[in-house]
């Protein structure tokens, strides 16, 4: 790894700190359909989208302490974003998106696990939420995959999610190396 600040590393993924010039990682990643069609707006991102988003991260970190994350899988290659960050500045939120290449792997389930342990253990809050679009089936077997609840569905954009939460008590820390 170059002089990337690494947040938390995990077998086969490392999360870091964006760069100023990340933006058309974040645009790639999000400039297709079968990626953007569970999130709000349903519609691949223009660059400006893309430098909103990643701008909106630094101030994220800059001001909480945890934001969504650039994913770099084990050869350093680019494979998405995840991390958790305030909604609505009110409740801290688990987001992932992941490269189209990079699906059907338990990366997403191998990310969030990591992430819920990582929040939890430097205690930002005793717990954090997850919503999917209500037709994301893989992201909300991620989400039951690592122990989250689900709880009344929360209204995004009109349309109505599937929403879950996970406290510190819904299950004992895995072994990830804390960076």
């Amino acid at each position: 790894m170059t002089e990337q600040r690494v947040i938390l590393k995990t077998p086969r993924l490392t999360f870091v700190m964006w760069d100023e010039g990340d933006a058309i990682l974040v645009q790639q990643l999000h400039s297709t359909m079968a990626t953007t069609r569970y999130l709000s707006g349903n519609v691949p991102w223009s660059l400006q989208k893309a430098e909103e988003r990643l701008r909106g991260w630094l101030e994220e970190q800059a001001r909480d302490g945890t934001t969504k994350y650039k994913l770099l899988a084990e050869d350093g290659s680019f494979v998405g974003r995840a991390g958790i960050s305030k909604f609505r500045n009110e409740q801290f939120e688990l987001g992932y998106s992941l490269r189209k290449e990079a699906w059907g792997k338990g990366l997403a389930t191998e990310a969030a696990s990591a992430l819920a342990d990582w929040f939890l253990e430097r205690q930002f809050a005793s717990g954090f939420i997850a919503f999917t679009h209500p037709d994301n089936i893989a992201s909300q077997r991620v989400l039951r995959k690592i122990g989250m609840r689900e709880r009344a569905p929360i209204l995004i954009d009109g349309v109505l999610d599937a929403a879950f939460e996970f406290t510190a008590d819904m299950r004992p820390a895995k072994p990830w190396s804390l960076s």
